[in-house]
């Protein structure tokens, strides 16, 4: 019986491919999912979509997938504040897990482009800072 299984998994059925579509939303969900990531840095192809409705899940992220390998180049913006070196490490270690548990690839490179800050964060905390300054 246990020959019969060994068998089986040597036997190829087929092929399965993953567009590079699939693996540009996977890495572009794993990447905002990490704290300090304020969003992606898409194009002006990117803004249009956006305007027009459609949320672009694969913004950001640019793929080249083989046959067995993926490389993944993301163009981040991070909260202001926040240790960048160490977002974009998390960044990098979720992107890789989320890839090769889902698709089966094995990914050779996550590369981390950060492409600007966003001062939402900072701002909100130098107003909270102010009013109660203010409340004193």
């Amino acid at each position: 019986m246990e020959e019969n299984v060994k068998n089986f998994e040597n036997q190829e059925l087929g092929s399965v491919k993953i567009s590079e579509e699939v693996v540009s939303i996977i890495a572009g969900l794993a990447a905002t999912e990490v704290p300090g990531v304020a969003g992606m840095s898409g194009g002006v192809v990117n803004g249009i979509s956006e305007i027009l409705g459609r949320k672009n899940l694969s913004k950001g992220v640019k793929v080249e997938v083989g046959d067995k390998e993926a490389t993944i180049d993301l163009y981040l913006i991070v909260d202001y504040g926040v240790r960048i070196p160490e977002v974009a490490w998390n960044v990098q270690e979720n992107v890789k897990n989320a890839v090769e548990n889902m698709t089966g690839l094995k990914v050779v490179e996550v590369n981390i482009h950060v492409q600007g800050v966003s001062m939402e964060k900072g701002n909100k905390k130098q107003q909270e800072a102010a009013e109660k300054e203010g409340e004193n």
